[in-house]
């Protein structure tokens, strides 16, 4: 079986869509299939070659011009290499294995990431959708894409082409306790909630940090928003950090305060360090979490039922060392090698 897989870019930036078509493409090729990836390139351009999936240079960008070459260039790339499934991972890539398909016999595939995206309802062109959670799912359907073209496969990254061994990196030296979270810098990850909660409780425990992890352009104005408490010298904006897992081992406490999250990576590897982890109850966090059984599930955008839940975990360390313990358990359910058998599955059954 020949596959592809086309998105935007494969920078190394924190992109979740990028790193779950990094990690399907580089584990698809070590299990004998022709891989091929289409985007306008990155540093992971080397992972992939290394696992012997060849890159196509396709720049997607959506002027008027540039999409004419891009279509051009599209269909030079699948005579050349005939997939037999095109996996599209982002909107401009679903529109052009879409509309260009033409007499090529390939399968389509596109996976849902981001369905709180208007355009997402694109990804129901394909032949068969993938939802990365159950949550994702239920939503795609009352938006109309048809049941029986969806497929849930939940995100997992424990094993990843991309990273070391967990017991590989060294953790980074923070003051305690210490809160983090690993998030993009956008409205939408909570951030203004998160640090109004920190706020909230620094006077209560003095020596506690907050590290933000992650860069985005929403980041000055949460720099501005930390600068105008009275503890802005506790809240370190770390940016991005190619491994967050340095962070995840050194920390007491991982916040995930999205508005909005589909199923986000950075719970299982949360979970992989063995921190307590508080975390919003929307989309598909609740299934990350086990749906309360390995972290804290708190409202999503109430900066007060925030600052409650770390309190709780500060204020008593046997709590919070039966959420690290509980944090770490059933684990296999994120490993990467079954996020690559399920997806192969669905190919599968197109193909059958």
């Amino acid at each position: 079986m020949r596959i592809i897989h086309i998105l935007n870019h494969v920078q190394e930036i924190g992109n979740g869509i990028v790193n779950v078509a990094i990690d399907l493409a580089c584990l698809q090729s070590k299990s004998g299939y022709d891989v091929a990836v289409i985007s306008s390139g990155g540093e992971y351009e080397k992972l992939l070659n290394n696992f012997g999936v060849k890159h196509y240079q396709l720049n997607q960008a959506r002027q008027p011009i540039n999409i004419i070459k891009a279509a051009i260039n599209y269909q030079k790339i699948i005579q050349e290499f005939q997939p037999d499934i095109v996996h599209a991972h982002m909107m401009t890539g679903i529109v052009l294995a879409y509309t260009l398909k033409g007499k090529n016999k390939y399968q389509i595939i596109s996976t849902v990431h981001n369905e709180f995206q208007r355009a997402s309802l694109l990804m129901g062109l394909a032949d068969r959708v993938i939802a990365v959670s159950e949550a994702v799912k239920h939503s795609m359907i009352k938006r109309g894409i048809p049941q029986q073209k969806l497929r849930v496969v939940r995100n997992g990254t424990l094993g990843s082409p991309r990273t070391k061994n967990i017991n590989s990196y060294l953790p980074v030296k923070l003051e305690h306790p210490a809160i983090i979270t690993v998030a993009g810098m956008y409205k939408r990850k909570g951030i203004a909630e998160l640090i109004s909660a920190f706020a909230n409780i620094a006077e209560e425990f003095p020596s506690a940090h907050l590290y933000l992890v992650g860069n985005g352009p929403d980041r000055e104005l949460f720099t501005q928003q930390a600068k105008s408490t009275n503890v802005f010298d506790r809240i370190h904006f770390e940016g991005f950090q190619p491994e967050p897992q340095k962070y995840l081992l050194g920390c007491d406490i991982f916040v995930l305060a999205s508005h909005r999250d589909p199923c986000p990576l950075v719970i299982s590897e949360a979970r992989e360090a063995g921190v307590a982890i508080i975390a919003t109850q929307v989309d598909g966090i609740p299934e990350a979490l086990d749906n309360g059984e390995a972290g804290v599930l708190v409202p999503s955008q109430n900066s007060q039922a925030l600052a409650q839940a770390m309190r709780e975990l500060l204020n008593n360390s046997n709590i919070l060392q039966q959420w690290k313990n509980r944090a770490q358990e059933n684990l296999e359910e994120f490993n990467v090698a079954r996020v690559n058998q399920e997806t192969l599955s669905i190919y599968h059954e197109l193909r059958s």
